[in-house]
């Protein structure tokens, strides 16, 4: 503990700050809020003055605020366990044993006595049998109301199949039936957000067509619609599913059945797995008043498959069983079976050790608190000495709007502006075409400019030096901010930049070890960052709220010093009550002294309260006014703590997370910090940023200057005090002088190189030359071969070198006449004729790109698994040569060693190993299941329709002619889904157009796709009407209007009103030097002209057409394959998909499976071919 405060006091040090100047903002007025009137339900807990706006936020408020833990009405036994069970609690017999110490007596040295502290086993039990009472409480409660008949209801739009058939409603059971229903609707089904009833009998009644949000008037006539229940027929469970299947956002489904239905379980669960393929929704099932085995085996399976619950409940005996029971009771057991293992501890035996019990503490020291056990910091007692300044800081957003790179103007682009131009292009008659200038990027650097461009840009080289030292000076003001942020308070409590400051201070149990440093971290706030403020407050916070003052007062020496007297008489207790501590805030002085303040909030986890309601609730009081919440989380490490555990639990990183996500909520700031350090701070990582982008544009500087230096050859023109930095800047390139032509060679010259780079052999021209020597002096040297000759030979040579395997030799001549030697040093490596199958590696997640460039890297002939390219080497080949003797062609012997399979019309020999093809057959059905999960994840979603979106700026068009009315509900929902899961999710900026008689935008230009602006494209959608003509000509000139639109996405159902031909022919045109790519979608069009039309019109500017014709066949075949194996070629077909992605996917897995059937009838062959040597030799 003293290393721990001494580290404390270390990273608390003062240093001095940097200073900025003061910010300045607007006020915002008051917004007042209009009151709503909740539905009446007696059962609910009175109002405490937390009830916000919503149904839904009422009762998660309510839900979280003074309840115990084990009325979670959100969570099932389960989940609850997640938190609550013996592992996590550290309850089990391990844990137990883990407290102990071994050790050996000195006579008895066999014997090993397990030795406990008395009061480590009465705590333990004792905790044991508390959790043990919590299990009870827990099961007792989920026997109360209708959690009794119809289990925990889970589930934000629930959708309900009740059966009202003759059997369950018949013979006085529709009273009570009725009663259970009423009551599951008031305790239950009220706190949802949406709902949908259907009964079922012989025929089907449903309450709504579609789901329902929770009000008074749904209330009023759900209650209506159940007590006009009738019994009518038998159970056609079946029938209700496919009715349910069809309803859109339900998220759970509770199906009440009260006797046996009319199909088996079989047909049930196989109907169920078909309907939700690709989708998620849980089934609770309950049996009620039900013993027929059927009923009870179906439920459970229909549970069972769809990841849900079962429950059962008789009325005659009011017994009940539910899988939240059945984890509850397997929870006692292991309580019990744990306390009776400790009971053994008490009487001495554990197996076969000893267990000594001593008690070593005595009650004196064990009532002294923990805090009194902890080392203080020096002066720790002592007054204040505060610190006065006169400026107010900024936060690191507002300090960079007037210090960042760009309102330095020292952006690249902002420099190199006046000396870009942008690439000319003219048309030129005599040519009849367009022609782009070809000087500028001859004579200058071409760089890529913010938005995508490629501009010429004039290097100076003296600018760009002059430009990095600027760069340079920015660096260090941004380093020296950033280590001005990391010391003293700051580096706890960030920077605090509000002239009104509301401080909250987690004072729970699990910090009552680190209460010194708590009242350290606020001594140092107020010594070095209230003094310049206007108005301040503190607020503890545990289980109960403690104010420093009602209200907030002014900021004065005498103030500041007794806010410290009351900082140390602080105690840490209880849980994190932070909503309490909120409220507690907002009530001080609501209607004047909220203008321009903070709130920070100093905690080390997680608060008591949902991190959803929590966050909501801050969303709207920091709503409208200039407020921000603040959050310094200090993490404290996994230290044990004694007494009870509060109420949530989370690891550092999710406690991070949620954090984090609160301050986005308040529009503020989070700092994260740890006794040796800051781990995140927003102020820092947008330096960190900045100084990021200063890096990147030094380096493209550099890049520019180096660029400059290879084109010229030379060095560039610098100031003389810069040329010693701007070698460093540059790299160094060696510069070779231009080789001179190589003399004419004669036979000798040029057979002295061969023979020195070793090539050729002895029976070589040039070494017969190099042995000649003159018989005398009047002879001549042998003509030398012309230069053209020469230099075509040893250009053929090298060819042919190249193409054979080299050998290494040193040639040399030897003391006997005019001979050479040779000595070989390398031997040429000779070539495998075998092809080993490789290891496919695939990656999990999908990748945003086109069919044709995924498979481009993951395509069966880039893994290298062609089969048929695997066995037609060369040593393959099955030849027949011409015996003069017999005058025939005969096979070669070994011919019948292996066996012949036939490949693309011509034999081969089938060379491969069993092992080898069963590693093929492996790889290949590892291949197989990727390629149809892609598949799988082409048919989901908004791809379904519109294909996957590619680049970044694009232009949707819709087609809201008349034709389209039928289906334009559909079309509504599909592009929201659009919207939501391709645009939002990846950035893109996006502009809407619909297109009938005349062209509708959304927007002027694209824009960037956020939430407000893609709630805005989703109600401007949902009022198009469809009605007129069909106009695409219009449509495609306003898309292109747009200059940085990359990519256009054209929905039609039919062909355009205009020629075919011209739509081409201005398109081509348009289009023109911009490389916009069109993507045709064929929205339910049979017409194949219309179809061949947008086909010619995305190949055309280097799109994809898409059409969504077979998705469910394309996505059941999908299923059955990866779920029952690929043992048959032609079972299940894959759709004629006539897009060109899904076309070109379903391609490759056709050719797979037809590798995958020949590598296992290869398999086969082979295994006969073993198997008919050994009978041969057996009957011999």
């Amino acid at each position: 503990m003293n290393h721990r405060i001494g580290n404390m006091a270390d990273i608390l040090a003062n240093e001095q700050f940097l200073q900025s100047g003061l910010p300045q903002s607007e006020k915002v007025p008051w917004r007042q809020r209009e009151p709503w009137q909740d539905v009446a339900i007696t059962d609910l807990e009175p109002d405490d003055g937390l009830l916000v706006t919503h149904v839904n936020q009422t009762s998660g408020l309510l839900s979280t605020k003074g309840k115990p833990a084990l009325a979670n009405d959100n969570q099932t036994s389960e989940e609850w366990l997640t938190n609550h069970s013996l592992q996590r609690q550290k309850l089990t017999l391990h844990h137990l044993l883990a407290h102990g110490r071994i050790v050996t007596h000195k006579d008895d040295t066999d014997v090993k006595h397990l030795q406990f502290r008395l009061d480590t086993i009465d705590k333990f039990e004792s905790r044991l049998y508390e959790m043990t009472d919590l299990y009870h409480q827990r099961m007792e409660w989920l026997r109360e109301g209708s959690r009794k008949v119809f289990g925990l209801v889970k589930g934000s739009r629930v959708g309900l199949l009740i059966d009202s058939s003759a059997a369950n409603c018949g013979l006085g059971r529709l009273q009570e039936f009725q009663t259970a229903l009423l009551c599951l609707l008031d305790e239950q089904l009220c706190h949802r957000k949406q709902f949908y009833f259907l009964s079922f009998g012989s025929d089907l009644s449903a309450l709504w067509e579609t789901p329902r949000y929770v009000n008074i008037r749904t209330l009023d006539e759900a209650r209506q619609w159940i007590q006009d229940l009738q019994p009518g027929g038998s159970c056609n469970l079946l029938k209700a599913m496919k009715r349910i299947a069809k309803v859109r956002q339900l998220n759970a489904l509770l199906i009440v059945l009260g006797t046996c239905p009319d199909q088996t379980a079989e047909i049930l669960v196989d109907h169920m797995q078909q309907c939700m393929l690709g989708k998620h929704l849980p089934i609770q099932a309950v049996a009620y008043d039900c013993s027929h085995h059927m009923t009870h085996a179906t439920l459970r399976a229909l549970a069972e498959v769809s990841g849900g619950r079962y429950h059962s409940y008789s009325t005659g005996c009011q017994t009940l069983w539910s899988s939240d029971i059945e984890f509850l009771m397997g929870e006692l057991q292991r309580a019990s079976d744990t306390l009776e293992k400790i009971q053994e501890l008490r009487l001495g035996l554990t197996g076969e050790s000893l267990t000594e019990v001593m008690e070593e503490i005595s009650t004196e020291v064990a009532k002294i608190p923990p805090d009194r056990f902890l080392t203080q910091p020096p002066n720790h007692d002592r007054p204040l000495c505060i610190e006065t300044s006169n400026f107010l800081p900024k936060t690191s957003a507002d300090w960079l709007r007037q210090n960042g790179l760009k309102a330095k103007k020292l952006s690249l682009y902002q420099v190199l502006a006046p000396n870009a131009f942008s690439p000319l292009e003219e048309f030129v008659p005599i040519l009849r075409k367009t022609v782009s200038s070809t000087l500028h990027g001859k004579a200058m650097m071409q760089l890529e400019w913010h938005d995508g461009t490629v501009k010429n840009v004039h290097v100076d080289p003296p600018l760009l030096y002059e430009y990095q030292k600027q760069l340079g000076r920015a660096m260090s003001r941004f380093e020296r901010r950033a280590d001005w942020l990391s010391t003293s308070s700051r580096r706890i409590w960030s920077n605090i930049c509000e002239k009104r400051v509301m401080i909250l201070v987690d004072t729970s149990l699990y910090n009552s070890l680190h209460i010194i440093h708590i009242q350290h971290s606020l001594r140092l706030l107020l010594e070095q960052q209230m003094s310049n403020k206007e108005s301040f407050n503190i607020i503890a916070f545990g289980s109960e709220v403690n104010q420093y003052q009602p209200h907030m007062v002014l900021v004065t020496p005498e103030r500041l010093q007794a806010a410290w007297r009351w900082a140390l008489t602080l105690q840490c207790g209880g849980s994190r009550n932070f909503l309490g501590a909120l409220k507690a805030a907002i009530e001080n002085d609501l209607s004047e002294q909220w203008d321009c303040c903070g709130l920070y909030l100093l905690t080390s986890g997680v608060p008591d309260q949902r991190m959803d309601t929590v966050c909501s609730y801050v969303a709207e009081i920091c709503g409208g006014r200039d407020l921000q919440l603040h959050v310094c989380l200090f993490s404290i490490g996994s230290a044990e703590l004694s007494g009870p555990v509060p109420a949530r639990y989370a690891s550092p990183r999710e406690t991070a997370g949620a954090l984090r996500e609160l301050a986005q909520s308040g529009r503020g700031r989070f700092h994260w910090f740890q006794e040796t350090g800051i781990i995140e701070s927003d102020d820092i990582r947008l330096l960190l940023t900045e100084m990021e982008k200063a890096a990147n544009y030094s380096q493209k500087c550099a890049l520019l200057v180096e660029s400059l230096r290879n084109r010229s050859g030379k060095q560039s023109p610098a100031p003389p005090d810069s040329e010693d930095k701007l070698k460093m800047l540059v790299k160094q390139e060696n510069r070779y002088p231009q080789k001179l032509l190589l003399p004419k060679p004669t036979a000798l010259t040029l057979a002295r190189m061969q023979a020195r780079e070793g090539s050729g052999e002895e029976s070589s021209s040039a070494v017969r030359a190099l042995t000649w020597r003159p018989s005398s002096g009047k002879a001549v040297l042998p003509p030398a071969h012309s230069e053209k000759k020469w230099i075509q030979s040893s250009v053929e040579n090298h060819t042919k070198q190249n193409k054979l395997a080299r050998l290494s030799k040193s040639m040399f001549y030897t003391e006997d006449g005019n001979k050479v030697g040779a000595v070989y040093q390398k031997y040429p490596r000779m070539k495998s004729m075998r092809k080993i199958v490789p290891f496919v590696y695939l990656p999990k997640e999908e990748e945003i790109c086109s069919t044709s460039l995924w498979l481009q890297k993951f395509g069966i002939k880039k893994l290298r698994l062609d089969l048929h390219k695997l066995i037609s080497g060369q040593d393959c080949v099955h030849k027949k040569q011409l015996v003069r003797t017999l005058r025939k062609r005969v096979s070669a012997k070994f011919c019948a060693t292996f066996p012949k399979v036939e490949i693309n019309g011509a034999v081969k020999h089938l060379q491969l190993h069993l092992h080898e093809l069963d590693e093929y057959i492996e790889q290949m059905e590892r291949v197989l299941c990727r390629y149809l999960q892609r598949l799988q994840w082409l048919l989901s979603g908004s791809r379904r329709l519109f294909g996957t979106i590619l680049e970044k700026r694009v232009c949707i068009l819709l087609d809201t002619s008349g034709s389209t009315d039928p289906y334009l509900p559909a079309l509504r929902k599909e592009l929201t889904s659009l919207i939501w899961e391709q645009l939002r999710k990846n950035s893109h900026s996006f502009n809407l157009l619909c297109f009938a008689e005349r062209v509708d935008s959304w927007r002027d230009c694209l824009v960037e796709a956020t939430d407000e602006t893609c709630h805005d494209a989703v109600q401007w959608a949902s009022g198009a009407v469809a009605h007129g003509n069909t106009c695409t000509l219009e449509a495609l000139q306003r898309a292109f209007q747009f200059v940085d639109v990359q990519g256009i996405y054209l929905l039609t159902d039919g062909k355009p009103d205009t020629s075919c031909s011209l739509i081409l022919k201005e398109t081509q045109r348009m289009n023109q030097g911009r490389g916009v790519k069109i993507h045709t979608i064929s929205f339910n069009c049979t017409d194949s002209t219309a179809n061949e039309f947008l086909k010619k019109l995305a190949a055309q500017t280097g799109g994809r057409f898409h059409r969504c014709h077979g998705d469910v066949d394309g996505q059941l075949a999908a299923y059955k394959m990866r779920e029952g194996g690929f043992s048959d070629e032609d079972n299940p077909n894959l759709p004629a998909f006539e897009g060109n992605d899904l076309k070109r996917l379903s391609g490759e897995i056709t050719k797979a499976r037809r590798f995958l059937t020949q590598a296992k009838s290869f398999r086969h062959l082979l295994l006969e071919k073993q198997v008919k040597p050994d009978q041969t030799s057996t009957g011999t």
